[in-house]
């Protein structure tokens, strides 16, 4: 059962918990990593570029000459794509067509595998006190990192209820950045290698992924 270390937010260690090995001790293999965050960069993807077909674009409801007898060639709307100022033909479209998916299990098993590699590297960051701040202060935020030497990478906070004061607090840091924990991805658990949390919202995240 791995056992982390909790802080205060002065840096001081003052204690330690046991957390779930089911959780926070897990492998997974790279192949189910690539495939979650694969399906995740796909999922956010925002197409911006968008083309009207023969059926989106104004005018073109008369026919231009009649089918016969003027020598030119037949035409049923001045909106086909052959036209200009006609439509698109099989040109991009906004709908988000790469939209993935990953079975539920497949992705609680990576989730819990990038987790318990934060715990193996020593940067998961359990804090007691962090939703007993009385106010926002990025310099409280900055001097606990340089005491835990997490000042140096980039560091995400699972927040919870009651830490609006530590999320503002870590608002002004370039390195950091809060989520709740509801939204914990893939993405933001590789991107950032330190995490931090509190020590009330542990078993709050062990049933999220479990």
């Amino acid at each position: 059962m791995p056992k982390v270390k909790i802080y205060n937010l002065d840096g001081a260690e003052t204690g330690s918990v046991d957390l779930d090995e089911k959780v926070f001790s897990l492998e997974a293999k790279s192949e189910l990593i690539y495939q979650a965050v694969r399906v995740a960069q796909a999922n956010i993807r925002q197409p911006l570029a968008h083309t009207k077909d023969r059926s989106d674009v104004s005018g073109g409801g008369k026919k231009p000459w009649r089918q016969k007898g003027t020598g030119r060639a037949r035409h049923g709307s001045s909106r086909s794509p052959i036209w200009k100022g006609g439509g698109v033909t099989f040109g991009p479209k906004k709908e988000n067509v790469t939209k993935l998916s990953l079975p539920s299990k497949m992705r609680k098993r990576a989730l819990c595998a990038i987790l318990s590699q934060h715990v193996a590297d020593n940067k998961l960051f359990i804090i007691e006190d962090l939703g007993k701040m009385e106010k926002p202060s990025t310099q409280k935020m900055v001097k606990f990192l340089k005491t835990v030497k997490a000042d140096k990478t980039k560091v995400l906070l699972l927040s919870d209820n009651g830490l609006e004061f530590a999320i503002i607090s870590l608002r002004n840091l370039d390195k950091a950045k809060a989520i709740r924990l509801e939204n914990i991805n893939i993405l933001d658990l590789m991107t950032y290698p330190n995490l931090m949390i509190a020590k009330d919202s542990i078993e709050k995240l062990t049933l999220q992924v479990k």
